[in-house]
């Protein structure tokens, strides 16, 4: 389905005829000069989440000029298989279903608006335009970026607590799977996805579904080839605690992330907030491509 061209346009032009009807809430915070992965949600006035309808992104500066787009978006679900779905999702009304996700470019560092234009019963609406901050590639304030070595850190095990998972586990029921394997014992000898969520405790609501969606995508690997990792965000699992050592030496600020590191402990690939069972056996499959 085909959205306006931005060619000749301002972001004024573009909403005059599409007014403003929904709200863009992105699942992203971390954006970098080049290629960006952008996760979003809609949402209606009564907060109600809007889903599977044709959608385009544009991007202008700050006073509205140079318009680009529009970039199409794509739904992508965070379903799983039932024997995958955790309590701790099942029972959270709140937990995210599904994420929008489009490809950004942006040319260089600065302040930018994004705008999103949603094609609902046979008409074009709009959302308000969001301000996003882009960085250099390699702010070494963020997060490690794709190419770079990441920290090498010890997660906890199950090992370390004796079998208690409750203690560094917010999900119910615990995947063990995911929590038998030190980063530490792999990083530089194998394929990593290593991923930093708090299903009992996630500000943005996704933890849940993307633990879930991990464990499912492990569940279906034969080979053994990439070790599948998840750590929790706060220390003794409580918010007021702070940090836990790992995810501080990530410098992630959100939940979730997850970094697949190649096996040399580079970063192959990252991805911010929501991401689904179909993304992920992706970005695996172009891990595994690079050797």
């Amino acid at each position: 389905m085909s959205f306006p061209s931005a060619s000749g346009r301002t972001l004024a032009d573009l909403r005059a005829d599409a007014p403003v009807g929904l709200v863009l809430a992105p699942s992203v915070s971390v954006l970098q000069q080049g290629g960006n992965r952008f996760g979003f949600a809609l949402f209606d006035a009564a907060r109600r989440q809007v889903a599977e309808a044709p959608v385009a992104l544009y991007v202008s500066r700050g006073d509205g000029s140079g318009l680009r787009g529009p970039y199409t978006a794509h739904s992508e679900s965070l379903a799983v298989r039932p024997q995958f779905r955790s309590a701790t999702t099942a029972n959270d009304a709140a937990a995210a279903k599904s994420v929008y996700v489009a490809d950004l470019s942006f040319p260089k560092p600065g302040r930018y608006r994004v705008t999103a234009l949603i094609r609902l019963d046979g008409r074009d609406v709009s959302t308000e335009a969001l301000t996003v901050v882009v960085t250099q590639p390699e702010d070494p304030r963020l997060p490690p970026s794709v190419g770079q070595l990441a920290p090498k850190v010890s997660t906890p095990t199950l090992t370390d607590v004796a079998g208690d998972a409750a203690r560094i586990s917010t999900r119910v029921p615990v995947a063990p799977e995911l929590l038998k394997t030190d980063l530490a014992d792999v990083y530089g000898r194998k394929p990593v996805a290593l991923l930093f969520a708090t299903p009992a405790l996630c500000q943005s609501r996704v933890c849940g579904p993307v633990v879930d969606i991990l464990e499912q995508v492990r569940a279906e690997q034969t080979s053994g080839d990439v070790a599948f990792i998840t750590t929790e965000i706060y220390r003794q699992n409580r918010v007021d605690m702070g940090l836990r050592s790992q995810p501080a030496a990530y410098r992630i600020p959100t939940e979730p992330w997850l970094f697949l590191l190649d096996r040399d402990g580079r970063v192959a690939e990252r991805l911010e907030g929501a991401f689904s069972a179909h993304e992920l056996r992706s970005a695996l499959a172009r891990l595994r491509a690079q050797g």
